[in-house]
């Protein structure tokens, strides 16, 4: 079991299936189980997968003034995260909608409302770094000021930034810079994904890089071990919907190297524990424990701890 203090977006999401993408004009659609909304965002989902996982966890967000904190901790969920540290202090929670298709296409949008301008409460920071065994970032405004404290204990810092975009990595130096370890989509990625990954390793000193591909899988990169591969998807549940698939692969790839130090069972780990979890609707659900990771790990590769 690892301690992990994690900061980043807090926010209602609405999940809506859709014919198809681009949507067609209709003026009204009813279907039944084809809305669904809930609490999620990147941060949250991660801190609520490494509980899942057994860790402790520290969940650091910023929220609406008038947010009802018992949408984070719904009563039918076994595990809970505290609110303790979710501070009310912008007008309104950051919401999103995902519409996604039966051939798991998506079109996301995104209202961050204050948070771009909101700060933390720096105060109450220090000693949850400082007793962490790992610092994970989502590149949110307010989680820079954090940085150099995690510098300051010398406490590993993992960094989701979701999307690379050139004209956006002024933006994201600090936390390219601070990255021990960062995971990030290709879906902007031009050229050769491989050369991208050898680049930014070099050019910020980053350890481990995770590039995630969608259902092509991912590609690992760990300067350590000199390895530079790719791995395909892993099949463990129906597709229902993606949506978070990565804020899971992410936090159980934490999870695991933290645990082990090593990347390549962790991210195999992380692969069947993302493909289970897009078995279910939302991306605060279908997360596995330890225990049942084990059993899949053993099923799908043989590899056991015993």
């Amino acid at each position: 079991m690892s301690r992990f203090t994690v900061a980043g977006i807090s926010q209602i999401e609405t999940i809506v299936k859709v014919d198809k993408i681009p949507v067609e004009y209709s003026p009204f659609t009813s279907r039944p189980n084809t809305i669904y909304t809930a609490a999620g965002g990147d941060a949250f989902n991660e801190s609520l997968a490494l509980k899942w996982l057994g860790d402790e966890v520290e969940f650091l967000s910023i929220v609406g003034r008038n947010q009802d904190m018992s949408a984070f901790n719904p009563p039918d969920r076994k595990v809970t995260l505290s609110t303790e540290y979710i501070l009310p202090i912008i007008d309104s929670t950051p919401t999103q909608v995902v519409l996604y298709d039966e051939k798991k296409r998506e079109q996301i949008f995104e209202d961050i409302k204050g948070l771009r301008d909101a700060y933390y409460d720096m105060s109450m920071v220090a000693p949850l770094i400082a007793q962490s065994d790992m610092l994970v970032l989502a590149n949110a405004n307010f989680c820079r000021a954090f940085l150099p404290i995690a510098e300051k204990y010398y406490i590993p810092v993992a960094v989701n930034i979701h999307e690379y975009e050139v004209d956006k990595e002024q933006y994201n130096a600090d936390f390219l810079k601070a990255a021990s370890i960062l995971y990030l989509s290709d879906d902007t990625v031009e050229g050769d994904p491989f050369q991208f990954m050898k680049d930014i390793a070099q050019k910020y000193n980053i350890e481990i890089i995770i590039l995630g591909q969608g259902s092509k899988g991912l590609i690992l990169y760990d300067k350590k071990r000199k390895l530079h591969v790719h791995y395909d998807c892993v099949n463990t549940n129906e597709v229902v919907n993606t949506a978070g698939a990565g804020n899971a692969l992410f936090a159980c790839f934490l999870h695991y190297y933290q645990e082990t130090g090593d990347s390549v069972n962790a991210i195999k780990n992380a692969l069947l524990f993302a493909s289970y979890k897009i078995g279910f609707m939302g991306t605060s659900n279908g997360f596995l424990t330890v225990d049942q990771v084990e059993q899949w790990r053993n099923l799908i590769w043989g590899i056991s701890d015993k």
